[in-house]
């Protein structure tokens, strides 16, 4: 299937599809990777307090790095969806639409296993400073991995900041895509009502000729009688003076 939809930079369906399953297979690596560095026994530095896994230290630059290969793709099925719509021939349209529908289901799933496994997370940093500060409680030997916690929460706000920008610039393309989706269709339904308009009146260009020449005609009789009035009405108010 070569059909381009007239935009998207000469970019074909097909294209589009094989990139977005492209980058569905690498965001696929990504989110086992994050599992693995997450599952992963945590470096030395941590075993000097009583602290349960906090997460390794890449595991946050690895869940932005999906994030936004899941926006990429979220973009790239939104451009599909506006693409299979255009196309012709019912068969490919409904092939077209359930491929699209069924990566779109596919990233979403995977969006939500990366933001439960965000959540899960959080929850394990979360404890984890509170066991630190119980733990520097009692020796006062813990600071060192509050900081690195510390450190590790500032990565995961980040890494929440970048995914809510990304979501918002997908949205506000999904609509700006949408919106001229409709605008194309408003502009061919215009261009068929007028034509079938034209159609069914029928005027010619002597017609349309014979209807100026008749106004023009209407409109000197108009003057001319106007002018008659006039004088008429000034003969008989020099007469009656």
């Amino acid at each position: 299937m070569e059909y381009s939809g007239g935009g998207g930079g000469g970019a074909t369906l097909s294209d589009m599809y094989q990139s977005a399953r492209r980058l569905l297979l690498s965001a696929r690596d990504g989110v086992a990777r994050v599992e693995r560095l997450s599952s992963a026994p945590t470096s030395s530095s941590y075993s000097s307090a009583p602290l349960v896994g906090g997460g390794a230290p890449g595991d946050p630059a690895v869940a932005e790095e999906v994030r936004r290969e899941v926006a990429q793709i979220q973009g790239l099925c939104a451009q599909m969806d506006r693409l299979w719509r255009s196309i012709p021939g019912k068969g490919q349209r409904d092939l077209w639409k359930r491929k699209v529908e069924q990566l779109s289901e596919e990233v979403d799933s995977l969006k939500e296993t990366l933001d439960r496994h965000t959540l899960r997370q959080q929850k394990r940093i979360l404890e984890a400073k509170e066991r630190a500060e119980l733990f520097e409680r009692a020796n006062g030997e813990s600071s060192h991995v509050l900081r690195i916690f510390d450190d590790e929460a500032q990565a995961m706000q980040s890494a929440r900041s970048s995914s809510r920008m990304l979501e918002e610039a997908y949205d506000t393309g999904v609509a700006i895509l949408h919106k001229y989706a409709d605008q194309r269709d408003r502009l061919k339904s215009a261009q068929r009502k007028a034509l079938d308009v034209l159609n069914t009146v029928g005027l010619s260009n002597s017609v349309l000729k014979l209807i100026e020449r008749r106004h023009r005609v209407d409109k000197w009789i108009a003057y001319a009688g106007m002018i008659i009035t006039i004088v008429v009405m000034i003969a008989f108010w020099r007469l009656t003076h």
